[in-house]
């Protein structure tokens, strides 16, 4: 646990290298060009009504995809769980809340036009009120951290396994009420939870990684292959295997993160872990425009290929749009203003995804 005392500002986009842990950079990477890619190929597939290659490594990954971002997201939590309320609500409420507004707006802003020709602007203006109550499009992560943040807190004078158990319960429960607070609430929570609860072990996990990379490569082809055969055979929805999936795949995910950092390999991954909030933030308008424009054109036949090039585009465009937001000193997309803060901000820090 020492080496999480080293990043206590994990997260931010100019933070120095040196302050960051590598292998946890190199996990984030890896989780956002997963979700980029999810939403890219079925977006796709979706419009063109024909699936690709693509299509089997999103479900490849979807037993461990947002499990892994949410147990990652739990990992830093002891170390700020104990702050007065005040600057608590400040990093871990208020900050999210600032960028789901400006972000949905923006999404809203492009996506009103079509709402508008299908149910009118009276009825728009409704949406975009409903959407601070029923998370909008892919903005939903961000929408449910900060409650997930709120509820460890207030729980923390209960039993842990008590609060571990329940959680673990509501997962298989498989709650399904149609409101997306409530069921990915219910879906996610266990694995936030987990990543709170059982850091030590995490960070334990990456040291034997680290220390046995010969050993963790044997178990990640292991873990692999019965993934593979569990999603391939429909077994990876089921009950209690649903949750051994998605915790294997975070510990995997966790594994091949500390091993390419150890051996230094594909820093693209650890540049996009890094920055993986402003993708995550951002990707939706390079992703649609690349897809409209490809299918419209029908220039590549191949909807694997599509899949592919919209996946990329969607990581490099908002990364591009990141820049061009500095540039243009529209610092306020990816960096939360004073006026907008209930704590006083610290110092040296840019956006951070869990201040």
């Amino acid at each position: 646990m020492a080496a999480i005392g080293t990043i206590a500002a994990s997260g931010s986009v100019n933070a120095p290298a040196a302050a960051r842990i590598d292998w946890i950079d190199y996990a984030k990477g890896i989780c956002i060009v997963m979700v980029v890619m999810m939403h890219s190929v079925l977006g796709v597939e979706l419009a063109a009504g024909e699936t690709g290659f693509m299509h089997v490594l999103v479900a490849f990954a979807k037993p461990f995809r947002m499990p892994d971002f949410f147990l990652i997201s739990g990992l830093f939590l002891p170390l700020v769980i104990d702050r007065d309320w005040r600057t608590y609500l400040d990093r871990k409420v208020v900050h999210f809340a600032y960028f789901y507004v400006v972000w949905v707006t923006i999404q809203f802003g492009f996506k009103a036009p079509a709402f508008a020709a299908e149910t009118g602007w009276r009825d728009v203006g409704l949406l975009y009120l409903e959407s601070f109550i029923e998370p909008f499009g892919t903005l939903w992560f961000i929408y449910l951290l900060p409650v997930f943040f709120v509820v460890t807190k207030l729980t923390r004078g209960f039993p842990p396994l008590a609060i571990w158990l329940v959680a673990a319960a509501l997962e298989t429960a498989r709650i399904a009420t149609g409101w997306t607070a409530i069921d990915e609430f219910c879906a996610r929570f266990v694995y936030f939870y987990s990543g709170y609860l059982f850091a030590p072990y995490v960070f334990a996990l990456s040291d034997r990684a680290r220390s046995h990379p010969a050993l963790a490569l044997a178990a990640l082809a292991i873990w692999a292959l019965v993934n593979a055969g569990l999603v391939a055979a429909g077994a990876s929805e089921w009950k209690i295997v649903s949750v051994m999936l998605g915790f294997a795949g975070a510990c995997a995910i966790i594994t091949m993160g500390t091993l390419l950092a150890r051996a230094q390999w594909l820093n693209v991954f650890r540049f996009c872990g890094e920055h993986s909030i402003v993708i995550y933030l951002a990707f939706f308008l390079p992703m649609a425009a690349t897809r409209t424009l490809l299918l419209l054109t029908g220039v590549i036949p191949d909807i694997g290929t599509v899949s592919l090039i919209v996946t990329v585009v969607g990581v490099v465009g908002a990364l591009a749009i990141w820049q061009a937001a500095l540039r243009l000193r529209a610092d306020f997309l990816f960096e939360r203003p004073d006026a907008f803060r209930i704590a006083p901000k610290k110092a040296g820090t840019v956006l951070q995804a869990a201040e």
